[in-house]
């Protein structure tokens, strides 16, 4: 029987840690339990899962869905995309069955890349050799978890590369759900059609973004985090700047990271956003990453750093109603002894 071979390609650095793998170890379950309810993927899907940190291993050798028990998935440091790669180019070589003249081999493998930052090795050989020997052999979608990956090097892997808006809980159950159906929808067309190719489900483009690989890619300046806000009273705009700042954190020979308030400043609506990148940003920081608590420089509230549902930044006199000047929202607002992310320009 021929199979469809799907195999997992998963950033597994330390970047990844917490809430990422956790997720991504979730869907692994839930797309293979979601799988054993399809017709046509218990007969044609296999499954194969590929860690890569520094190194890379196979997680879960290539199996039949029937057989999947979900994998822990562990973690490791670094990101070598190279080690990855040429993973599972082995792994395509040693599990797919090859058609002959008298069989028919497996479907050309699906392969899911998901990662969420860049490549810490050289992987310009591995690349190349992807590209020319195995890019052909198999259908790819490189995914990026968040806004912090190399665009560009992912579209030189796959015609299908997407942003993933992890941004709640919920996009990540909607996701693997969109995982699910492109493989379930992909496994029916091979099979009623007879012909290999990759049929993705509809993508819902407020958790998953078709991105242009070519298109410009913008990171934000980590020796600083500026915030844009904007005054309750007046509407008029202004920046707070911290600066990265070091601190010791009580263990010999590590330091802790923060940022410092160096100040909060006034600035010409018209010029300023004339003059700002037009390329929407995801970049957050957390709150408690950042040391200062700023006044408003139009008004003076107390509170310059308050935020909205909508991720706009503004003022506040303190607790109590108010209205957001972003989105004209309003709201009670209240202290949080949690911390939370918040949105930061590109610096």
């Amino acid at each position: 029987m021929r199979r469809l071979p799907i195999y997992f390609l998963v950033d597994i650095s330390e970047s990844m840690i917490g809430e990422p793998i956790d997720q991504v170890q979730e869907g692994i379950s839930t797309i293979v339990r979601e799988l054993k309810k399809d017709p046509y993927s218990l007969e044609t899907v296999w499954i194969s899962v590929i860690g890569f940190a520094g190194e890379a291993e196979v997680i879960t050798p290539l199996q039949d869905i029937i057989s999947f028990y979900p994998p822990k998935i562990p973690v490791g440091s670094g990101t070598s995309l190279a080690k990855g790669l040429f993973k599972v180019m082995e792994c395509i070589d040693k599990d797919i069955v090859k058609t002959t003249y008298d069989r028919k081999g497996d479907w050309k493998p699906l392969v899911f890349l998901f990662t969420d930052g860049v490549p810490t090795d050289d992987a310009q050989k591995a690349i190349e050799k992807w590209t020319t020997q195995y890019h052909g052999k198999s259908n790819t979608i490189a995914i990026s978890i968040g806004d912090n990956t190399n665009h560009k090097l992912l579209g030189s892997l796959s015609d299908n590369v997407l942003l993933f808006n992890n941004h709640s809980e919920n996009s990540y159950k909607e996701f693997f759900k969109w995982v699910t159906d492109s493989i379930k929808t992909t496994s029916q067309s091979v099979t009623e059609a007879n012909k290999d190719g990759i049929n993705l489900s509809k993508i819902d483009h407020s958790i998953l973004e078709k991105i242009d690989p070519e298109a410009q890619q913008w990171f934000p300046d980590n020796n600083f985090v500026v915030l844009n806000g904007k005054c309750s009273e007046s509407k008029k705009s202004y920046l707070i700047k911290y600066k990265k700042a070091f601190a010791d954190s009580g263990i010999a020979g590590m330091q802790t990271r923060y940022y410092r308030l160096e100040g909060t400043y006034r600035i010409d609506d018209s010029s300023y956003y004339r003059l700002s990148s037009a390329q929407k940003s995801f970049q957050k920081i957390s709150v408690e990453e950042l040391h200062g608590n700023p006044s408003c420089p139009h008004c003076a509230n107390p509170i310059a750093l308050a935020t909205c549902s909508c991720g706009g930044i503004h003022c506040l006199k303190g607790e109590g109603y108010n209205e957001c000047p972003w989105c004209g929202t309003s709201d009670y607002y209240g202290f949080s002894n949690e911390g939370f992310d918040i949105n930061r320009t590109l610096g």
